[in-house]
């Protein structure tokens, strides 16, 4: 039987980087077939030749029996293939509707309008055309992105990390909608680092390490260790927590009350890990906004950093008070696309210990930050004078979140922490947010993972229509009645 898509020896290289050294990968008709590997395996780069966006140095693709080439996104679509990318290819400024009509190639009608609703209804991804892209949280993002592939009828779907800012609930749907498509005949492609998911959904995994194919099997009858074992050459094992040792509080929110959240009081102590669970699109944007300074609190005293008011400072004075904030979007908000390595590292460090200006710029402490956080987060580059875009998107994750750690910030704010990223990479980073409590410092981690919560949390409240709840102890919850409390209706007392 001949193979829906067929890549043999496909080999591309970058100045000091081999992404994929004679790689062979098949797709059947009618199979959900997984791509595996730690950030930097060279994942992104052969779904980049698929896609049109790259073209190999060498190696055949053939598509239903018959060698071809892909010279250009049109051309890939052309074919059959449709892609969901890990990086939104989206227009801010634009509707839901719009973006979905310019990227199928024509305009938003009340046909098309029409069309958007009752697939994104379908399949349980809601999604209002008229909405704004910039007024969206990443898991609104994520469902234009599928919605816009399945509109385009592809024969051949590739989802690249689709799950990872989706809750439970929420790929349960997307995974009824990608077994409906398989048994209609179409071939799946799956890169996921969740791997209980992918041996839930997937019937082959092909396993790559260092640009090569190093193991194929069926997920189901491999454990997610070993299969994370093959992925990264060893067992991740992550580090338990350490006895706490409670502080003062150094992060307070007191009667914040905005259109977009409601927060009656929370106080996270130094040496405390807060984890704020939530449903995409429940506020968590405009918490991050109000707690790193992006947007400013109605009142100074509606937020206290270290002791000080800062309802009304914006992000440099807070990090000029002890403060750190990962924000959940990579490109354009944590990381400037076509600035270096260097440059972004640069850029939430002016003005902080550590990293004083006197003159001039120190462009040699600077890069040797940089160098430090690639190393310390195993980032994987081509070099840290490159663009901040040409990292895959769990490494640039690992950049970011390691720009802010290397500070020793006395208070970090982080949303998604580990979006993205391998299962190796993830345990070190959630390691690492622990190591940085134990020293004393006061986080609070903002999160739709709720095993990453639960792992990281020492407290643990809900956000729910923009209402934070009151805290708990996390052994108080269970994945049940935080899910109940994630999702039932809010019950907010009068003000």
């Amino acid at each position: 039987m001949t193979s829906l898509l067929s890549l043999e020896r496909i080999t591309k290289a970058y100045p000091g980087v081999l992404a994929n050294d004679a790689v062979d990968f098949a797709v059947e008709r009618g199979e959900i077939h997984a791509l595996l590997g730690e950030n930097g395996a060279g994942k992104s780069t052969l779904m980049k030749v698929l896609s049109g966006l790259t073209k190999p140095d060498s190696g055949q693709i053939v598509w239903k029996g018959d060698e071809t080439t892909i010279s250009s996104p049109q051309g890939s679509k052309a074919l059959g293939i449709g892609m969901v990318h890990q990086h939104f290819a989206l227009f801010d400024g634009m509707s839901v509707g719009e973006n979905i009509a310019l990227g199928l190639g024509g305009q938003l009608d009340d046909t098309r309008r029409t069309r958007i609703i009752e697939m994104s209804e379908k399949y349980g991804l809601p999604l209002d055309p008229d909405a704004l892209v910039f007024t969206l949280s990443a898991g609104e993002k994520q469902r234009i992105e599928i919605v816009r592939a399945l509109l385009g009828e592809p024969e051949l779907l590739i989802l690249d990390e689709p799950t990872s800012v989706l809750t439970p609930q929420e790929a349960d749907a997307l995974f009824a909608t990608l077994r409906l498509l398989r048994d209609e005949g179409r071939g799946l492609v799956f890169i996921s680092h969740k791997l209980n998911e992918v041996r839930a959904l997937c019937e082959r995994a092909t396993i790559l390490r260092g640009g090569k194919v190093v193991a194929t099997c069926v997920p189901a009858e491999k454990s997610a260790e070993e299969i994370a074992e093959m992925m990264i050459g060893t067992r991740p094992v992550p580090t338990a927590k350490g006895q706490q040792n409670l502080g003062d509080v150094a992060l307070e929110v007191k009667d914040l009350r905005t259109k977009d959240v409601r927060v009656p009081a929370l106080a996270v102590r130094r040496g405390e890990i807060m984890g704020v669970a939530g449903v995409a699109g429940n506020g968590q944007e405009a918490l991050y906004a109000y707690l790193s300074g992006e947007d400013l609190a109605p009142q100074a005293n509606a937020i206290w950093l270290n002791g000080v008011e800062a309802g009304r400072s914006g992000p440099s004075q807070r990090r000029a008070l002890g403060g750190a904030f990962v924000p959940e979007e990579r490109l354009g908000h944590a990381a400037v696309p076509d600035f270096s390595l260097i440059d972004n590292t640069l850029l939430s460090n002016l003005g902080t210990d550590g990293f004083q200006r006197r003159g001039l710029i120190n462009w040699t402490l600077t890069r040797e930050h940089a160098t430090e956080i690639c190393d310390g987060y195993d980032v994987r580059h081509a070099g840290v004078t490159g663009r901040a875009a040409s990292l895959s998107g769990g490494n640039l994750q690992k950049f970011i979140v390691g720009r802010e750690l290397i500070k020793q910030p006395e208070v970090l704010v982080v949303n998604q922490p580990t979006w993205g990223v391998d299962m190796g990479s993830a345990t070190n980073i959630r390691d690492q947010l622990k190591a940085l409590a134990e020293s004393g410092s006061a986080l609070l981690v903002i999160s739709q993972d709720l095993d990453e919560l639960f792992d990281l949390a020492d407290r643990l409240c809900v956000l729910n229509h923009g209402h934070l709840s009151e805290a708990k102890p996390t052994h108080e919850w269970t994945a049940e009645t935080l899910g109940v409390a994630m999702t039932g209706d809010v019950q907010e007392q009068a003000a």
